[in-house]
């Protein structure tokens, strides 16, 4: 598909589905096939194979969560640029839930969405990369699954600080209504990405940054320490203070909540 696809708005069509393996994986089928445009959305009232960050699954309540995944045309982005789609996706879903839940929601870096302490939604974007004629590498199209946690109010066992709108308000909400509304708002965030407003998107970024100023424990490989957390960079690191290391990539380190 050409990137003139880029003219569909998010969330159209939107595509309702009863069950998937994994969303993502049915998105990156229908880009494959040639069935998906920039813009389309799926959306999953259960999936048995969720995937989220760092090969972990992503468990939820058949009918009560949005389980969704919306294909990007990212051609405008090139390839060191990746951590600005996150930025804009990962604000979009704070939008959202924020909207609902309140100023306690943050974005726990890199892209999960958290009120207090507790995490209520995740964001596994996953690339499709081309080669030009020249032999560089082209960032063609991105496939966005979030998954926010919504009605549900039993969780597994080992998952260890799930909450939901539900459990934060007292209320119950229409999941299909909810996931059209964040494509609206993912719609905002991408188009503000394209126009250039990346710079500001990261301002706001670290503006919601959960433990921002704060004392956190973090471990890299077996050694846990203790630092600030200062920001999170252009390129997507995590910038703190008080640690041998100032800076560090996705991955390099894990929480020690």
């Amino acid at each position: 598909m050409s990137s003139s696809s880029t003219i569909n708005t998010i969330g159209h069509p939107f595509i309702e589905l009863d069950a998937v393996d994994s969303t993502n994986n049915y998105a990156f089928d229908k880009l494959q096939a040639n069935l998906a445009a920039h813009g389309t959305a799926f959306f999953a009232h259960a999936q048995t194979k969720g995937k989220g960050q760092r090969g972990k699954a992503w468990n939820a309540e058949p009918g009560s969560n949005i389980i969704l995944s919306v294909t990007l045309d990212t051609s405008f982005l090139s390839m060191h640029q990746q951590f600005l789609l996150s930025i804009a996706v990962a604000l979009g879903g704070y939008d959202l839930f924020s909207k609902y839940a309140g100023d306690e929601t943050k974005i726990k870096w890199p892209n999960d969405i958290y009120w207090r302490d507790r995490k209520a939604g995740g964001i596994l974007i996953e690339s499709s990369v081309t080669t030009n004629k020249a032999g560089k590498a082209v960032w063609k199209w991105a496939v966005a699954g979030i998954g926010i946690n919504i009605n549900q109010t039993v969780f597994p066992k080992n998952l260890v600080n799930p909450v939901s709108l539900k459990q934060i308000t007292g209320k119950n909400f229409n999941t299909v209504l909810l996931a059209k509304e964040l494509c609206v708002c993912l719609q905002k965030r991408f188009t503000e990405l394209k126009k250039g407003f990346d710079k500001k998107q990261l301002q706001e970024y670290n503006l919601y940054l959960y433990k921002l100023h704060q004392t956190v424990r973090l471990k890299k490989k077996n050694a846990a320490f203790h630092c600030v957390i200062e920001g999170v960079n252009v390129k997507g690191e995590l910038m703190v203070s008080g640690a041998a290391q100032e800076n560090f990539m996705w991955g390099e380190v894990e929480w020690q909540l």
